[in-house]
């Protein structure tokens, strides 16, 4: 029944999807802190930046975006990434770059939601023991807004495994790029698709049973 598979490297294309949301996860998680200290800075300036950029990035397209990365960073300003002579490699990093800037945007929301949920009186008690904006946030604040935001931010990595389909518009060889091939060149339109998504079932129902239990698990007692 899946003799169509032979030839095909599906597993490979799985691995490149598994690879774009690690990097990308990983990228856009440390950048969404980053917007939700912004976020909630005393700092006019940086508050602005933070929700301006949240703002923008979430209306526009992850497509648009990650076209941009090619067409605009990479023909017309000549950002390769290093891998000015990979084209498979420069496609991969635009892509993650991209995924990054637009996942960012969501995880930034989702833990400024559980910066939110962090009484206010320990931030002024901090404040009162002579502790700093950045030493608040890092040792009082962020601690308990990852816990309570476990299962929020696993719904983002679920939803960005998800968005790595778009980075086939750029080529990539991801799961969405060997499916779209397959199913030109293949008649078994239907299994193809029942193989690229029970693939994915297997990549992101264990994230979101894990990261649920452990959100449960780790949850701040109020």
């Amino acid at each position: 029944m899946f003799d169509f598979l032979q030839g095909y490297d599906v597993l490979g294309a799985f691995w490149t999807t598994v690879k774009l949301t690690v990097y990308a996860g990983l990228g856009s998680l440390i950048l969404g802190t980053l917007l939700a200290a912004m976020r909630v800075s005393p700092v006019p300036l940086m508050r602005g930046f933070g929700t301006a950029y949240v703002n923008i990035v979430r209306n526009i397209p992850l497509t648009v975006i990650i076209v941009f990365s090619s067409l605009g960073l990479a023909d017309i300003f000549g950002v390769t990434m290093g891998a000015s002579d990979n084209f498979d490699l420069q496609g991969f990093r635009l892509a993650v770059l991209s995924l990054i800037a637009y996942t960012a945007a969501f995880v930034c929301e989702a833990l400024r939601s559980g910066i939110n949920t962090v009484p206010v009186g320990q931030a002024e008690a901090a404040r009162a023991i002579g502790l700093s904006f950045s030493q608040t946030l890092r040792l009082i604040v962020l601690p308990q807004a990852f816990r309570s935001v476990i299962v929020p931010l696993a719904n983002v990595l679920i939803a960005l495994t998800k968005n790595t389909t778009v980075a086939a518009a750029i080529g990539v060889a991801e799961a969405a790029t060997l499916m779209k091939t397959m199913i030109e060149a293949e008649a078994q339109t239907v299994l193809i698709a029942v193989v690229f998504a029970f693939g994915f079932v297997v990549l992101t129902l264990p994230t979101g049973l894990i990261l649920g239990w452990l959100g449960k698990r780790l949850a701040v007692k109020r």
